[in-house]
């Protein structure tokens, strides 16, 4: 009774660690992994277990910023089980990332996009054990270009972050309730411009938003950007294909 009681308490419990295959996957890819239970002191009954990915985003309101934990997709394994004292058991996976999981390998300094993915064994009456694995989320071959595009143009990528809310323009709108945004400067002499760029899968297809005082213009495979006589911000769509 006395163990029962520890595990409870997390003493003495079941433990999880999931072991991925690679922590470094590419936008759209599917995580692969094996989730490794090792039994406590006493045998648990585990009700189910939880796949979360996760993102942390920004909100901006009157009381000022704040940033919570954001669950991007998840999956959950629902046939309950019985785990033995000292037992382990080891079970394989497979999660397809979001659409819209926010890409973490990016050269700024001031990168606070992260994409994480947890496990939590959820055991009524007691702490749940929880693992947390960070993942490097690398850019589609599309979106490396776009970007290059940019920073040729003479704009330096100075920030990354994930907020919350939706992306909408024309027939387009994101699904996910948050979205990344990296944004980039060019300093001159006279003025200072700016690009606020968003990336948005949607099968085989890549939507790029910007919020820009430059026009992107797509000619066959090359981006070309041109600088805009007018000065105020405006937004647009480039939709491209993901093998573009």
């Amino acid at each position: 009774m006395f163990q029962k009681l520890k595990a409870s308490l997390g003493i003495g419990a079941a433990k999880v660690d999931t072991v991925l295959e690679s922590s470094s996957i590419l936008q759209g890819g599917v995580l692969k992994g094996n989730i490794h239970i090792a039994g406590g002191e006493v045998e648990q009954q585990i009700d189910a277990i939880n796949l979360k990915l996760c993102t942390e985003v920004k909100i901006e309101n009157d009381n000022g910023v704040s940033y919570q934990q954001f669950v991007l997709d998840q999956i959950q394994a629902l046939e309950p089980f019985l785990i033995n004292a000292n037992e382990s058991k080891q079970l394989p996976f497979e999660l397809k990332l979001n659409d819209e999981t926010p890409v973490t390998a990016l050269n700024t300094r001031k990168n606070q996009c992260r994409v994480w993915l947890e496990t939590v064994l959820d055991i009524d009456f007691a702490l749940d054990p929880k693992d947390r694995d960070l993942l490097q989320v690398r850019p589609l071959p599309v979106v490396e270009k776009v970007i290059a595009a940019i920073e040729q143009g003479g704009f330096s990528m100075v920030k990354a972050d994930v907020e919350k809310g939706y992306l909408r323009g024309g027939n387009f709108s994101s699904k996910s309730g948050c979205y990344q945004e990296i944004e980039f400067k060019n300093s001159g002499l006279l003025s200072s411009k700016e690009i606020e760029l968003s990336f948005i899968l949607e099968g085989e297809w890549c939507t790029a938003w910007q919020k820009l005082i430059v026009d992107l213009v797509c000619e066959a495979i090359n981006i070309v950007l041109l600088p805009c006589i007018a000065m105020p911000m405006r937004r647009k769509l480039l939709r491209l294909p993901n093998q573009y």
